[in-house]
């Protein structure tokens, strides 16, 4: 990965591990040149964005970052991962799409990388491009989970990718929902295991 963009990646504000970044990278890194459009649900800051951008930009093509920036249950005030100073004080709510888009911007990815700003059941429910990657990163409770699984795997094209991060098979180390999607996938006889780092697992589309 370009260095520049490496440390790009690894300064922006989130919750992913460079080992787990990098194989992010080197999965999208998998695709053909020109291929179709990269997806990710759930950009927070923009740490994953970096990552896939900088695979979209080498691949000539473009990364759909989706998210309604309000931020998922764990990120509300009260819960574990909650930051304060993310909140829009004129609103009372969180608004991660500054911080995003600074994150991006500042990558000199703007051209590869688009922001969606809206929740993922409304544009899912209207979606009708086939994706070489599908990144499910988004709110980890068990109904967002399974939607998210439901309404996008579809979309995974042929020998394309899906991407599911938060994978813990031991309950004692994560939520379950993310485990329960992969495992479903798994079962689906749709995909194929490619690769496992950390909690990112990577499967193909047969």
């Amino acid at each position: 990965m370009d260095p520049r963009l490496r440390s790009a990646a690894e300064a922006a504000r989130g919750f992913m591990p460079p080992d787990e970044g990098l194989a992010l990278y080197e999965a999208a890194l998998l695709v053909a040149q020109g291929a179709s459009p990269m997806l990710e649900i759930g950009s927070y800051c923009g740490k994953s964005a970096v990552y896939l951008g900088a695979a979209a930009q080498a691949r000539d093509t473009v990364l759909f970052a989706l998210d309604h920036h309000r931020g998922s249950e764990e990120n509300q005030p009260g819960w574990e991962w909650h930051e304060p100073d993310l909140v829009d004080p004129e609103v009372g709510r969180i608004d991660t799409l500054p911080r995003f888009r600074r994150t991006v911007h500042d990558a000199g990815l703007e051209p590869n990388v688009v922001a969606i700003v809206g929740d993922s059941p409304t544009v899912g429910s209207r979606w009708r491009i086939e994706l070489s990657l599908l990144f499910i990163d988004g709110g980890h409770g068990s109904e967002p989970a399974h939607r998210d699984y439901e309404l996008w795997t579809p979309w995974v094209e042929s020998g394309g990718l899906l991407a599911i991060h938060d994978v813990f098979p031991d309950p004692a180390d994560g939520g379950r929902p993310p485990y329960e999607i992969y495992c479903r996938a798994l079962e689906s006889g749709h995909f194929d295991e490619v690769s496992a780092t950390g909690s990112l697992r990577l499967l193909r589309r047969v």
